[in-house]
């Protein structure tokens, strides 16, 4: 196959009738050669007829934005374009939403869609889908569809729209008359399961026409049954109308509380979760090494109205006296308890925060990493509020900080690397962040920031070492001033230390 001039496709073929009777825009020449326009329905009619041809975007796109995209983008956006309901199973870190972008971009601009809907969580609607289409496609607009306006601000007419799960459902008829065309689901293990009133919104306002992509990098982690609500989304023919038969198709009934999976329920899983592009980051070679990533976490009633009266003292505090380094250090940590979930009072004692908000964005991360995940929490209480957290979900973890003693810790850090289970390791950075080597994870998270630019590195640097096998990312959650800004210089590799009191000043101001 040979493309001229980004204009049209030379092919050579047996039988050039074959294409010449089913596409009007194609000549048949000398030498069993066909020349077939190169556009979208002739491309997608190529691949019906088991002829290999590159979306038109391959060639016709000038992928706009600030940064090139990578191979393996450019081949995901290419299959998005070419199948108007599909799966996108790319891992966590391969930069899937900016493929998905550029691919609705270039449908826009052929005409096919007008509107686009983004359904995600919360945690990723500003700092992950807002930030990558201003940092993609600069001229489109973009509205988020949260807080007391959103039912205007979804009928704004922009062409894109975020929302988050839940507004899908308050929203379900607004967005049904909204001309959406496309429909982009992102973490979409959210609809594993049919029966909830989640899955059912979206179902009703996605018709046969509209274009729909499910991503998630984890489709089935859980069990083969997860497989089930996603495929009769996508591809509904491909499933049992009930579940119970899905079910009896994946699973054997070991008691009557108990199955468990068939052996042949991997492909049974895979056959259904079609048409799907997948690339694991080993894949990805021109990935760099270590990719960072920000979520968005909103802080509770509770810790907005603490965090804003120590706030407010601090700021009259500041005001009276000469601020110190040491002082500083201790006022900020006090703000990090707190948007981390428990502060220490001036009486030793503990006040405990809901840290549910925080806790589901960080399950959204170990449910979407295929590895291993290290997280990293620098208060001993919160280490405590956060394994309880996990293991009443049934996430297999241990946990390292300063009481554990060495023997306990090697044990660990042994099973950890060599055994199934534990799945996730929460640690005080202090305690792990020199000279072991945890390759079995390719995440770290970091629940709240460190302010040492050492200990931050160091940590970082436990997945990433000789051994590792992945790419690594490296998730920060931040729902307050003061850890914005600690990511920030983090992230510039300036030492906290040596910025506290100016730092300290910009929480302040």
């Amino acid at each position: 196959m040979q493309i001229v001039e980004n204009k049209a496709l030379l092919l050579r073929l047996r039988n050039p009738k074959q294409v010449t009777t089913v596409i009007p825009k194609s000549k048949e020449l000398s030498g069993n050669r066909v020349l077939v326009n190169w556009g979208l329905d002739e491309a997608k009619i190529l691949k019906n007829l088991n002829i290999k041809a590159p979306s038109p975007i391959v060639g016709k796109y000038d992928w706009p934005g600030k940064y090139k995209p990578y191979q393996h983008q450019i081949d995901t956006a290419a299959f998005l374009t070419m199948h108007r309901k599909a799966f996108c199973f790319n891992e966590q870190g391969t930069g899937k939403t900016a493929s998905a972008i550029w691919a609705s971009d270039f449908l826009m601009r052929e005409g096919r869609i007008r509107r686009v809907l983004i359904v995600c969580p919360l945690s990723i609607m500003d700092i992950a889908w807002r930030a990558d289409l201003f940092t993609v496609a600069m001229h489109r607009s973009v509205a988020i569809a949260h807080g007391k306006h959103k039912r205007e601000i979804l009928n704004s007419g922009a062409d894109y729209t975020i929302i988050n799960f839940n507004g899908v459902e308050i929203l379900q008829d607004d967005i049904a008359a909204g001309g959406f065309d496309l429909i982009i689901v992102d973490e979409a293990t959210g609809y594993k399961n049919p029966r909830t009133a989640r899955w059912k919104a979206l179902n009703a306002v996605v018709k046969p026409d509209t274009w729909l992509w499910l991503m998630t990098g984890t489709p089935a982690a859980q069990s083969p049954l997860d497989a089930y609500g996603l495929a009769k989304l996508i591809n509904p023919n491909a499933v049992p109308r009930f579940f119970g038969a899905f079910r009896d198709q994946v699973m054997t009934k070991i008691t009557p509380f108990k199955w468990a999976p068939r052996p042949d329920a991997t492909d049974t899983v895979y056959r259904v979760l079609q048409p799907a592009i997948r690339f694991t980051k080993e894949e990805c070679l021109d990935l760099p090494e270590r990719v960072y990533v920000k979520r968005e976490v909103e802080m509770t009633k509770q810790q907005n109205k603490y965090y804003k009266e120590l706030r407010n003292k601090l700021v009259l505090q500041a005001a009276g006296e000469e601020v110190t380094a040491k002082n500083a250090a201790i006022s900020m940590n006090k703000l990090l308890q707190i948007a981390s979930g428990a502060v220490y009072t001036d009486t030793k004692e503990v006040l405990e925060f809901d840290i549910s908000t925080r806790y589901n964005v960080l399950k959204e991360v170990i449910e979407e990493s295929s590895k291993k995940v290290l997280v990293f929490v620098p208060f001993k209480h919160v280490i405590d509020l956060l394994m309880n957290k996990l293991k009443a979900d049934g996430v297999t973890a241990e946990m390292i900080r300063g009481d554990v003693s060495a023997t306990t810790r090697t044990d660990i850090f042994n099973r950890f690397q060599k055994s199934a289970d534990p799945k996730v390791l929460v640690i005080q950075p202090q305690s792990a962040a020199h000279g072991v080597t945890l390759t079995a994870a390719d995440t770290v998270v970091w629940w709240a920031p460190t302010s040492s630019l050492e200990t931050y590195a160091q940590a970082n640097d436990r997945i990433h070492r000789s051994g590792q096998t992945s790419k690594c990312t490296v998730v920060q959650l931040q729902g307050s001033h003061v850890e914005r800004h600690l990511y920030s210089l983090l992230d510039k590799r300036i030492d906290v230390h040596s910025k506290i009191v100016e730092l300290y000043k910009e929480i302040l101001a």
